[in-house]
């Protein structure tokens, strides 16, 4: 249920927002990129000051280098809504139904010298291929973007079951061999080729698939505050499909 306070900012998406389709490296992923994604972003932003406390949402092994806070239910209803039919033409969705959607605020806050091992390696969210993360920037492009990745050894730039058996045995190898530099993963790597990514412009939506190989690509010269108003902040949903 939608709270009191949530009902209270104007959280409506643009009906109108300027969509664009790219495809990134060999496996010729899409990536959905919505410009203009809310009518008052800064309402979003407000919310996020004044009605949620962020927790960390790290752990020893890594996790997101940052805190988290839950994010309204009414926006996360109205963007999932308004993008579904974009997101069913770009990924060729057939014969699919949505199975939930889940959303909190993002705060990236960890220091480089801070950052784990996981934390400073191309990741994804999960094999399951009808995942899809919702990336909102509530934050401008001197904070970095997003970076898509291919691992070197297997040519792998998607991850189902079998590839991420194959490719956790390789990583294993590798990380006994070379630890990633102790700073957020960028451009290429001695393990990984950049094969795309998006800006973090202020008020865009990013979409692709949960299952590509992707890292935060920060700018480490910003202070990295757990401020919203001034930090790293992003609203992060990940949508679930189920086949019909």
């Amino acid at each position: 249920m939608t709270s009191a306070s949530a009902t209270s900012y104007d959280l409506s998406v643009n009906p109108r927002p300027r969509v664009a389709l790219s495809h990134v490296g060999e496996e010729r992923e899409p990536v959905l990129m919505v410009d203009g994604l809310l009518n008052d972003p800064a309402a979003l932003i407000d919310y996020a000051t004044w009605e949620v406390a962020f927790t960390p949402a790290g752990n020893p092994e890594g996790g997101y280098p940052g805190v988290r806070a839950p994010a309204p239910l009414n926006y996360v209803e109205a963007v999932v809504r308004a993008l579904s039919p974009i997101m069913e033409r770009a990924f060729g969705l057939n014969e699919v139904v949505l199975s939930n959607a889940e959303c909190s605020f993002s705060l990236t806050t960890t220091p480089p010298e801070q950052l784990t091992v996981q934390q400073r390696t191309p990741h994804i969210d999960t094999v399951y291929p009808l995942q899809f993360a919702l990336l909102h920037y509530l934050c401008d492009s001197a904070f970095g973007g997003t970076s898509f990745y291919r691992h070197r050894a297997t040519g792998y730039e998607t991850l189902d079951e079998p590839r991420a058996r194959a490719y956790d045995a390789i990583r294993a190898r590798e990380l006994t061999e070379e630890t990633p530099p102790q700073h957020y993963v960028g451009d290429d790597t001695g393990h990984y080729a950049r094969i795309g990514g998006c800006d973090a412009v202020f008020n865009r939506m990013a979409i692709y698939r949960s299952c590509l190989l992707h890292s935060g690509h920060i700018r480490e010269e910003k202070p990295l505050v757990a401020d919203p108003r001034t930090g790293r902040l992003t609203a992060n949903i990940f949508v679930n499909y189920r086949p019909r």
